[in-house]
């Protein structure tokens, strides 16, 4: 059986296809003139659709190397140009997030690789392939051969002893191409570490003149060849434990985060936990992914954990915060994940009766036939009593919302509470919407959400401002059939770079719609300065450092970058300006609603 297979065209005659069987490794050959030929076609070969490009003098191989495969009827991904480097990773990682492929970027030589900022540490933390290159200036003396040192004094002081050192401690993987490397190879085994559990970045740099050598075709094994991990299967052992655990709690209880990365996960984890009457919790910042439908009674928010006496862990880093609201000593704790010991994390205090290192999909499946085999018609009034307790918990706790957004719905400034309360009505009543999460404290509008569909909410995995404008243009781009959404602070939406997002967005025909919550603060310099310093000299002072006041107008910044733009006071009209802003993307234009609300702590 075919386990991979290629087209390729060569001078303007069709060759067959290059098979791939499962009784031969014969590695892929391509047509290529240069190094850049191969690297694009491994690309391609690797699953990776697009590369998300902002230029540089070196990395021109690119333009070149696609432009060539499309005239000659090869496979190539879609070059994407982003005009910042910022927007351009965190685009990857949206689209990763949101198709399930890995990603590709280019950036320009050393400045490019630091212009992608805090979007390297998100992609370490988001456990998604993202293969990030840039090029590297050339050394070799003027004339000395094809792409040596030309074009200005700046060549020469784009060197550093080690460019890969600005983004090592991030990346699983890194590698200079030299001129004695397979290209193809060296592209897709960047692809196969990318890929492995726990996915994650990997770094390839080009030097110009490598990237331009000569070759007359390639060859080289495909990411396929090289072969892609399978999923771990769990442990029967571990989930017999687990299973019994579940099974004899008197209040168990299932945090979640990432396993909705995968959206086959969703329904059997529902199953399982109404089999059982599980109460489902979200870890100490939102989750990553819808892993479980929030409208779901058994769906309990950050509540507390500290009557749970049997606690699963499905893929999630911080599980819960430490103190009154953690579980007691004597709760059985696993933890289930591709890595479950955390090992990016230095320093790591969660403790665990069990860590099993496996899927997330394999290990419900197996805990659902384990309990199947397990339980007996008399415990089903036991968990059918602990569904009935959930459910009436959940219950109180969507009132309680519903209440206090209610109570500030004609506040001016606009509340946030009634802000996220419109929000998640006007994402309610559009199974369509996929949205891309990145408000954080006091505008947190997770907890206000009602959606349902696997594959509808994203939230930043990293803590890096910054990375809703390029998510939602990578996630569009990967499902352009969807309403994207992205919700942000304006402190983080400025980090974000947004011009570049929108020109981009509007651009390739990929619009979103962005909602930025507007109090022209920064948490961290006035809510938390007041937590550290109380009634201190920073507060007597105005919180200088905290606000950003008066703020830029995000309407008419949208507007310079052919967006459409609304600034928003008026609390009655919130849903007003949502479908407009909606019904501008669907016409293939991206839209900004800027709301604006109270600055935190001195309000207007």
């Amino acid at each position: 059986m075919a386990r991979h297979a290629i087209a390729t065209q060569e001078h303007g005659a069709t060759q067959t296809d290059v098979a791939i069987n499962g009784d031969t490794r014969a590695w892929a050959e391509v047509p290529a003139d240069e190094f850049g030929d191969a690297v694009v076609a491994a690309m391609a070969l690797g699953d990776v659709d697009v590369i998300f490009f902002t230029s540089g003098s070196e990395i021109g191989f690119f333009q070149e190397a696609t432009a060539k495969a499309k005239a000659q009827g090869c496979k190539a991904p879609r070059l994407i140009t982003v005009t910042h480097e910022h927007a351009n990773l965190n685009a990857a990682l949206g689209y990763a997030m949101v198709s399930g492929k890995p990603a590709a970027t280019a950036a320009h030589v050393d400045v490019g690789t630091q212009h992608y900022g805090g979007a390297v540490h998100t992609a370490l933390h988001s456990g998604l392939p993202v293969l990030i290159t840039s090029g590297a200036p050339p050394t070799s003396p003027v004339g000395a051969m094809r792409g040596s040192r030309d074009g200005g004094g700046h060549i020469w002081v784009q060197q550093g002893f080690d460019q890969h050192s600005i983004v090592r401690p991030y990346v699983k993987w890194d590698k200079r191409l030299e001129t004695q490397d397979n290209p193809g190879l060296m592209v897709s085994r960047a692809l196969q570490v990318a890929r492995t559990e726990p996915c994650g970045p990997v770094y390839i740099s080009f030097p110009r003149e490598v990237s331009l050598t000569q070759m007359s075709g390639a060859r080289f094994p495909t990411v396929h060849q090289l072969g892609l991990t399978q999923p771990a299967a769990p442990d029967p052992d571990s989930v017999q434990r687990i299973a019994e655990r579940l099974i004899e709690a008197r209040n168990p209880a299932v945090v979640i985060s990432r396993s909705g990365r995968n959206p086959a996960t969703v329904a059997p984890l529902v199953s399982l936990c109404e089999m059982l009457g599980l109460g489902v919790y979200d870890p100490a910042t939102p989750p990553s992914y819808l892993c479980f439908p929030l409208d779901h009674p058994l769906y309990q928010g950050r509540a507390d954990l500290n009557d749970a006496d049997m606690v699963l862990v499905l893929e999630a880093d911080v599980p819960w915060m430490p103190g009154p609201k953690e579980p007691p000593d004597d709760a059985f704790v696993a933890f289930v994940d591709v890595d479950p010991a955390k090992r990016r994390i230095p320093s790591y205090e969660f403790t665990a009766d069990l860590r099993l290192g496996a899927d997330s999909l394999q290990t419900i499946t197996a805990l659902t036939e384990a309990v199947r085999g397990m339980t007996a018609k008399s415990d089903a009034a036991r968990f059918a009593a602990r569904s009935a307790r959930l459910a009436a918990a959940s219950q109180a706790r969507w009132k309680k919302i519903e209440d206090d957004a209610r109570a500030r719905s004609a506040k001016t400034p606009i509340d946030v509470y009634w802000l996220n309360h419109q929000l998640s009505r006007f994402i309610d009543a559009n199974d369509n919407a996929l949205l891309i999460d990145e408000t954080i404290g006091i505008s947190e509008a997770h907890r206000f959400m009602r959606m349902r569909r696997p594959g509808s909410y994203f939230y930043n995995p990293g803590s890096s401002g910054g990375w809703s404008p390029g998510a939602a243009l990578g996630a569009k781009l990967a499902a352009p059939e969807r309403d994207v959404i992205a919700i942000a602070g304006d402190g983080f939406y400025m980090f974000g770079t947004p011009t570049a997002a929108l020109w981009s967005a509007r651009h390739y025909g990929a619009p979103y719609l962005q909602v930025v919550y507007q109090n022209r603060s920064y948490s961290t310099g006035t809510m938390r300065i007041n937590s550290v310093y109380p009634g201190g000299h920073s507060a007597q002072g105005g919180y200088e450092g905290g606000y950003f006041d008066p703020p830029m107008d995000f309407a008419k910044e949208a507007e310079a970058a052919g967006a459409h733009g609304e600034n928003v006071r008026d609390p009655a009209q919130i849903l007003q300006a949502l479908e407009r802003g909606l019904a501008q993307t669907r016409r293939g234009v991206p839209a900004v609603i800027a709301v604006w609300l109270p600055r935190l702590l001195q309000e207007d």
